[in-house]
């Protein structure tokens, strides 16, 4: 008795295997494409750079209070150091590109925001300016890639306490 003829295969891939690996292959360069920022990491140089140089104008801020009410000082050494360190996490800011970084930062280091007449004042401009560049960190992150996106929250964060903690110790 002849053994019957072997079945037979098609040759090359099967069609579901083609259709998987179609469906792979998509799924794997829609999840390393990253999100929509515009122009890339150029976008994300800028975004950086315009944080460095809020924390700056926020340290010059503490400085002007700190020379000018003395007695704060104990209490704004700490969250002054802290801005100091957000400050040196986003980087100096000069990576983007010269004229607007350069522009920037001359412009917030010739017009230092006057400081109000009493303690409770100053403790309240600063309360509110550290609420303010939060806010607007909160919504900057929503723009941002990844790693810039979480300092971004995290120096919001910190803004916020800062808020808190000198709103509450003016009262």
């Amino acid at each position: 008795m002849p053994y019957p003829p072997p079945p037979r295969t098609p040759s090359g891939p099967r069609r579901r295997s083609l259709l998987a690996s179609a469906g792979a292959a998509a799924l794997l360069a829609g999840c390393s494409a990253g999100p929509d920022t515009g122009d890339g990491p150029s976008a994300v140089v800028a975004a950086r750079a315009r944080a460095a140089r809020d924390s700056r104008g926020l340290l010059e801020r503490y400085d002007a209070v700190l020379a000018a009410r003395p007695g704060l000082a104990d209490r704004l050494r700490p969250l002054r150091a802290q801005v100091a360190a957000h400050a040196a996490a986003f980087g100096d800011g000069t990576a983007a590109t010269g004229a607007i970084a350069g522009t920037a930062t001359a412009t917030a280091s010739s017009s230092p925001a006057p400081v109000p007449g009493t303690d409770k004042e100053a403790l309240a401009a600063l309360a509110a300016a550290e609420r303010a560049l939060a806010d607007r960190r909160g919504r900057e992150l929503l723009h941002v890639p990844g790693e810039l996106a979480r300092l971004l929250a995290s120096v919001a964060a910190a803004g916020a306490a800062h808020a808190y903690l000198l709103t509450e110790g003016a009262r």
